[in-house]
């Protein structure tokens, strides 16, 4: 066989196959012979198919099974004796197969060349402040305040500024072309007057209407509306009043604090706000560390990272929002995204993600960091406590799935973010 690599650019690899004539006939001749033990043909016993009649009925068969058996060979022989490792699988073009001849193809393939990561002592980034003011505290506590408000009737039985209206309400749309929708109809509709998706006009035309009382009124929407349907057009609405409500922010005292469930006072509810508060800038703080140091690492790649890589981890990306949208039962496919604008948009973070990990694998083969049987244990363990299933039917599903391996290559990455963490000059903000 003879093997030949061209280095196309730092990371794209041509190899070019010629294997010999005579395996190429060993090989279609084998796979005659196998395809004749199971051939079933009008007028032969089983098994008993001459091998020419075989090679007749079923040549394009018979060549695709050698072609797929003799490329994998030979790319998986020629990788090896080049010792080159590729990204994912070769790319298969120009075949040539014909019996009596050589078998010719070209694989091409993206790697990733070893480099020097540089010192490592020389990252720099400083930690953000976990620091909790009183202030933050305190605007955590009216947030409270404001979620647990409760509504309470009008005693005047007159709509004013800050209310809240129940009301029967139609709406009949022209647009700016004096096009006429279709009439709304809305039997029970609660708004907050002061709202500010309200219609321009809407709240002054309520203000003084009273319980029961009936009010037409026409807006006129401005030309520059923030909604383009909308912008320059007219609605008619009848609206028709049946309930006035205020809404009431409950004190922030004890007897807050006692509803909100298991706390004695103001000053136990106040201390668990401030505890919640430091735990989330506990682990904001070390995102964003990490964030500034593996982008500092991404820098440090010396070639432009395989697209093949980018585009993988770009994948990713898309499959994991489409499966956030599925969990708040939204079709991906219904939703008003343009797909390859948010595709697009994922490029930058998706090279700077790509390069990280290039520099941590890096990192992981200098230093000797390796993942042992005891650290897939562990995480396999943690995702049994979370999921409520198996270590053994985990493992087992990630083996069929062929992302064990992949696991592995996360848990080695992690361990090498704490190596560069511990050589990295890192200051407290």
């Amino acid at each position: 066989m003879k093997a030949e690599i061209v280095d196309v650019n730092e990371t794209r690899r041509d190899l070019t196959i010629e294997v010999p004539s005579e395996v190429v006939d060993d090989a279609i001749g084998h796979a005659a012979v196998k395809l004749g033990r199971q051939a079933k043909i009008p007028g032969f016993r089983p098994g008993k198919v001459p091998v020419a009649v075989i090679r007749q009925r079923f040549k394009p068969q018979i060549m695709q099974d050698v072609a797929e058996h003799l490329v994998s060979k030979a790319v998986g022989d020629a990788l090896v004796e080049k010792g080159v490792e590729p990204i994912g699988t070769p790319d298969i073009k120009d075949l040539v197969l014909e019996e009596g001849k050589p078998l010719t193809f070209k694989a091409t393939f993206d790697v990733v060349p070893s480099f020097d990561p540089g010192d490592l002592s020389t990252i720099e980034a400083t930690e953000p402040s976990r620091v909790i003011d009183d202030e933050v505290v305190k605007q955590s506590l009216e947030r409270l305040r404001e979620r647990n408000a409760r509504y309470e009737a009008v005693e005047t039985g007159v709509v004013d500024a800050g209310h809240t209206v129940v009301v029967a309400l139609e709406r009949k749309g022209t647009d700016k072309d004096g096009k006429e929708g279709d009439v709304e109809k809305h039997e029970q509709v609660s708004i907050e007057l002061g709202a500010p998706s309200n219609p321009p006009g809407f709240d002054e035309n309520v203000i003084g209407m009273t319980p029961g009382s009936s009010k037409d009124f026409t807006i006129t929407y401005p030309d520059d509306y923030t909604i383009p349907e909308l912008a320059g057009g007219k609605v008619a609405y009848t609206v028709n009043l049946k309930e006035i409500k205020k809404r009431v922010i409950p004190a922030l005292d004890d007897e807050l604090a006692k509803d909100l469930g298991e706390f004695d006072s103001l000053d136990a509810l106040r201390a668990r706000v401030r505890e919640d508060l430091e735990h989330e800038a506990m682990h904001a703080a070390e995102r964003q560390l990490r964030q500034d140091v593996l982008k500092q690492l991404a820098s440090r790649v010396p070639f432009a990272v395989p697209d093949s890589l980018v585009d993988r981890e770009i994948d990713r990306r898309l499959e994991d929002f489409a499966r956030r949208l599925m969990d708040q039962r939204i079709d991906p496919r219904q939703a008003n995204i343009d797909w390859n604008a948010f595709r697009e948009g994922q490029r930058a973070p998706a090279v700077e993600a790509v390069g990280s990990a290039i520099v941590l694998d890096e990192v992981a083969r200098r230093e000797q960091i390796d993942v042992t049987a005891e650290d897939l244990d562990a995480e396999l363990q943690r995702y049994a406590e979370q999921t409520g299933h198996s270590v053994a039917s985990i493992k087992a599903r990630l083996q069929k799935d062929g992302e064990l391996g992949r696991l592995a290559a996360g848990l080695r990455r992690e361990k090498a973010v704490a190596h560069v963490m511990t050589k990295a000059q890192i200051k407290k903000g």
